[in-house]
């Protein structure tokens, strides 16, 4: 029955993700017929050569780029999760965001313009913040995972002083372009972005999978996990060095896009189930879904404007935990 329940769950978010994603090809300023994206996509010559460049060269990048930050960004807190036992962990927490914001904002006010791109400079600084966390926590203080994640709250907030303390001082454009950018968004991704996250996100899911039985080991204790047989500070370490590097990836391309890696497990533990497997191949359906809609929200609420993807995510999670809490409660 349990697993009637799961594969039907599952036909329908996959069915769900397709649909969304050809929705999603007519979604912007431009207005293409349905018959210009079905041509353009089987490799006819559309009526409009301008329908070929919007949907190959714009929204096309844009979409799977939106599948991919969504996916990367579950799965990341899934991991984390299961490997903590801590249903707040998230891969924000430790610091990539802050690092992230401190590389993009020297690459962007300190060094001489077009020296280095944002994206490699935020990549940098996250995992930057990731070697400062590790740093922190080498030793016995791995035996406890919580520290882990105080220490990459407290990385965080240094970070990020440092980070207001340079824009302080920064030129206006400069600074708002990092303002902005900090605040996430999928506009300045291309086809590179594309090529990019896709081999890391399938890699850290696949690598997931791999540990599925370690993982699911970590749910019970880690006294019980060792009588398995499982290294639980080893596997801990894997683990987050993959997340980070995923996490990193994903902000060097599009800024902060928080609460994702909050939500969607929570999401997908009630309606798919709670072993890694089921959570996992989840939380990559359900996130890519998550993330295409928030995205075309972000690009058609407001004319001729598109609001940050940040604070969308931001709002609908803060809500959604709010809601848990008040559950919990009663």
């Amino acid at each position: 029955m349990l697993k009637k329940h799961y594969a039907l769950a599952m036909l329908l978010a996959v069915l769900l993700l397709l649909f969304s994603m050809l929705l999603s090809l007519n979604v912007g300023s431009a207005t293409l017929s349905v018959s210009d994206i079905v041509k353009v996509l089987s490799g006819q010559v559309p009526q409009s050569a301008l329908a070929e460049t919007i949907i190959w060269q714009i929204r096309l990048p844009r979409l799977l780029c939106a599948v991919l930050v969504g996916a990367g960004l579950a799965i990341s807190g899934a991991i984390l999760q299961n490997a903590s036992r801590n249903p707040l962990a998230d891969p924000y927490l430790f610091g990539l965001m802050a690092g992230a914001g401190l590389g993009a904002t020297l690459v962007s006010v300190v060094l001489p313009p077009q020296m280095v791109s944002m994206a490699l400079g935020a990549f940098c600084g996250a995992l930057f913040a990731v070697a400062l966390v590790f740093m922190v926590c080498a030793g016995q203080n791995w035996r406890r995972i919580e520290i882990t994640l105080l220490a990459g709250v407290a990385v965080s907030f240094m970070l990020s002083a440092i980070s207001s303390f340079i824009l302080y001082f920064a030129e206006p454009f400069a600074a708002n372009r990092v303002i902005f950018w900090l605040m996430g968004s999928l506009s300045p991704v291309n086809w590179h972005s594309v090529l990019l996250l896709a081999p890391v996100t399938l890699l850290v899911l696949l690598l997931a999978l791999a540990l599925r039985r370690q993982l699911d080991a970590l749910l019970l204790s880690d006294d019980s996990a060792r009588t398995l047989g499982v290294n639980t500070q080893r596997l801990r370490l894997v683990l987050l060095l993959a997340t980070a590097l995923l996490t990193a990836c994903i902000v060097s391309q599009c800024g902060g896009i928080a609460f994702v890696g909050l939500m969607i497990p929570h999401i997908v533990r009630h309606f798919f189930g709670v072993t890694s497997v089921r959570l996992l191949l989840g939380c990559a359906v359900v996130g890519a879904l998550f993330m295409i809609w928030v995205d075309n929200l972000a690009r058609t609420v407001l004319p001729q404007q598109e609001i940050p993807l940040g604070v969308i995510t931001s709002l609908a999670g803060s809500i959604f935990f709010l809601l848990i809490m008040r559950r919990q409660r009663l």
